[in-house]
């Protein structure tokens, strides 16, 4: 069913996108401008000129998911990165704050305890892993 979570990775075209484009267009640009498959699982950003129209482009079991948000006033800040890049692979916290319309500039980001870094984790002796106290 219809779903993105931080799971996920997400890249965003650093281009900007016709959004008259549809399904095949949008897989097209994937492989041929950012050189990702659109049937990774990936979700890929594309943003108007205007920055006033958005749409995520997602594999999922089944088919192809296109999301569609249409600014009535104001845009999308788009985040900062190397113009000569094709593809911007962004943070699920840094697209809420695009779509919620924040302002990424002068983020901070607090630690934050993260289990995939494998860090804090100590091994016991029947194999399983606990966190090591602090």
């Amino acid at each position: 069913m219809f779903s993105l979570s931080d799971n996920l990775q997400f890249y965003l075209c650093t281009g900007v996108t016709d959004m008259r484009k549809g399904f095949n267009t949008l897989c097209g640009v994937v492989r041929s401008q950012m050189g990702r498959n659109p049937l990774s699982g990936e979700v890929f950003i594309f943003v108007n000129r205007q920055r006033s129209t958005v749409k995520l482009l997602h594999w999922e079991r089944g088919g192809l998911v296109l999301y569609h948000k249409r600014l009535e006033s104001g845009c999308f800040e788009r985040p900062h990165y190397d113009e000569k890049q094709s593809s911007f692979l962004m943070k699920w916290s840094e697209l809420v704050m695009m779509v919620e319309g924040l302002s990424m500039k002068n983020i901070v980001q607090r630690k934050r305890f993260d289990l995939s870094e494998g860090k804090n984790l100590k091994k016991r002796d029947d194999g399983t892993s606990t966190l090591c106290s602090r």
